[in-house]
């Protein structure tokens, strides 16, 4: 446990001196300091929140791929919302809407809740019973049977003992 402590000093100390690039004796120190704080900061966090923990249980392969395919989804929905901004005369479809959420875990919901957020034009108001409140700025036919696409692509990925 001291081992990794110090070794989480020196790799912080390590990223304070490459990303400073000054070697001045007192920004060393300052550095030094910086990460014995920070260490110390942590380890009373962690004592603190031992009660509370989560399991991550998700399926690497599909986690991966998951992942490959939102950045793809983000890409895609920057383009329509710049589409929208720029355009001389903003065609905006506002709305509000309960979207199901089929996660059997705390974390996969987070993770679509999170993947809504992340899309540009959409964002996850408030949890309402089984689903999530969504907001979009553009709302087209197809915005739930993407966001029931995205669902199913998050339930995937979880990896839920029985």
């Amino acid at each position: 446990m001291m081992l990794r402590k110090i070794l989480t000093v020196l790799a912080l100390f390590a990223l304070w001196l490459l990303m400073s690039g000054i070697y001045k004796p007192l920004v060393v120190w300052l550095g030094v300091g910086s990460s014995l704080i920070a260490v110390m900061v942590v380890r009373r966090m962690d004592d603190a929140a031992d009660a509370d923990s989560l399991e991550v249980n998700l399926k690497l392969f599909a986690t991966v791929r998951y992942w490959a395919w939102l950045m793809v989804e983000i890409a895609k929905s920057n383009w329509a919302v710049s589409k929208i901004i720029l355009s001389p005369v903003m065609r905006l479809n506002q709305h509000h809407f309960i979207v199901p959420c089929t996660q059997k875990t705390n974390l996969g919901q987070t993770i679509f809740a999170n993947s809504i957020t992340l899309t540009p034009g959409t964002i996850s108001v408030d949890v309402e019973g089984s689903g999530f409140l969504v907001h979009a700025l553009s709302y087209e036919d197809e915005t739930l049977p993407g966001l029931a696409d995205m669902d199913a692509r998050v339930t995937n990925i979880e990896s839920v003992p029985e």
